[in-house]
């Protein structure tokens, strides 16, 4: 599988020693490096996080085996420095666009700053997203960066599956104890809906649907260590396919550590094939105090700020009928709101096609 810059959350089944890759320092004195979870620091909570996992998640009912389809391809691990970044093809600026943005039962508006496809038949997505520890404005709401895998119109019967890091102020969002998720760091999710966010779906494994096949991952669980302004950058990797065979829909974190599956009967539309994928930032702004919220989204500094200060997603791609990766050729930039959150996308030999978003949110332009 494809070797990249990624973070793990893994944890062995004793809950022993994490282990990581090496660090990648390039010619310009600067890093991208992986993740890990903090063994001294999280192993309660880990250990909480299991056992809430082992009680509420059904068994596997099927784990991939050796020689199964997987996507092809290979990228080679190369040194990334931001000359690399400012050498790549021209930088376009993203504008405001008007368009919608999406509010829940509450009422509450979710806001987007993303890459998107669509107009072909996908069956996976993949990139490389840096993690950040974003300042949510209180509990009702949250940030995340992920990636989605669309199918079906944006009314009553939209399918998606998503996943990604998110970071929210208490454990409400989550309703599980505060003792796992009384802390501000990023955590790895997962999501799942077939009609639009209204009944059907859940994060993680809140309710039946995705069926985890590895006990080494623990969904939920912080991200750690988080990139920092104008310092070393952390991404993690994320893919998700759909196996020609069964026709469920795989998610891998890192190089070859295969998570779990969304089953494909779970879904209407996407029981076949997703007609978007999409890449980015989203926040909720509940306007507690009348104006917009000043939850940061990704780093919490616009994209024109570029490496080490804005966030972003590398090396983006899809997977075709044949299993097989392959870049983005069709691609279109989305901000609900750019004086808030913005985007901007360019393609180098390095990161292939990516891009930087996010913003602080309630500033001088956004009110």
């Amino acid at each position: 599988m494809i070797h990249i810059f990624v973070a793990f959350l893994v944890v062995s089944t004793s809950l022993g020693p994490v282990f990581s890759l090496q660090s990648v320092p390039d010619s310009g004195h600067r890093q991208l490096q992986n993740c890990t979870l903090n063994p001294h620091k999280d192993i309660q909570k880990l250990r909480r996080v299991q056992a809430y996992l082992k009680k509420i998640n059904k068994p596997a009912v099927k784990t991939i085996q050796a020689g199964e389809s997987c996507p092809k391809g290979t990228v080679p691990i190369r040194r990334t420095t931001e000359q690399d970044i400012l050498r790549a093809s021209s930088v376009r600026r993203y504008g405001r666009i008007r368009g919608h943005v999406r509010r829940d039962s509450t009422g509450y508006g979710h806001e987007h700053a993303v890459v998107f496809e669509n107009g072909d038949q996908y069956y996976g997505a993949k990139a490389s997203l840096s993690v950040w520890a974003p300042r949510v404005t209180n509990e009702y709401e949250f940030s995340l960066s992920q990636i989605w895998i669309i199918s079906g119109s944006f009314g009553n019967d939209l399918n998606t599956i998503e996943a990604g890091w998110q970071a929210f102020v208490c454990s409400c969002f989550f309703q599980v104890s505060p003792e796992l998720y009384g802390d501000n760091y990023p955590r790895f999710f997962t999501y799942w809906t077939s009609d639009a966010y209204q009944t059907t779906g859940c994060y993680n494994l809140l309710c039946s649907g995705f069926v985890q096949t590895n006990n080494k991952v623990a969904i939920g669980a912080a991200i750690s260590p988080r990139s920092s302004y104008n310092g070393r950058q952390f991404d993690i990797g994320l893919m998700v396919w759909k196996d020609p065979k069964h026709g469920h829909w795989w998610l891998e974190f890192g190089p070859g550590l295969l998570v779990g599956y969304w089953p494909a009967f779970l879904f209407s539309h996407l029981r076949s094939h997703a007609n978007m994928v999409q890449f980015g930032g989203e926040i909720v702004n509940t306007r507690s105090s009348g104006f917009h919220t000043s939850t940061q989204m990704g780093s919490g500094h616009f994209a024109e700020e570029g490496f080490r200060k804005a966030a972003y997603f590398r090396n983006l791609q899809t997977v075709d009928w044949d299993n097989n990766l392959v870049p983005l050729t069709n691609i279109h930039l989305k901000a609900d709101r750019a004086n808030c959150y913005d985007i901007r996308q360019g393609r180098n030999h390095v990161w292939g096609t990516y891009f930087y978003y996010g913003g602080p949110g309630r500033n001088v332009r956004c009110p």
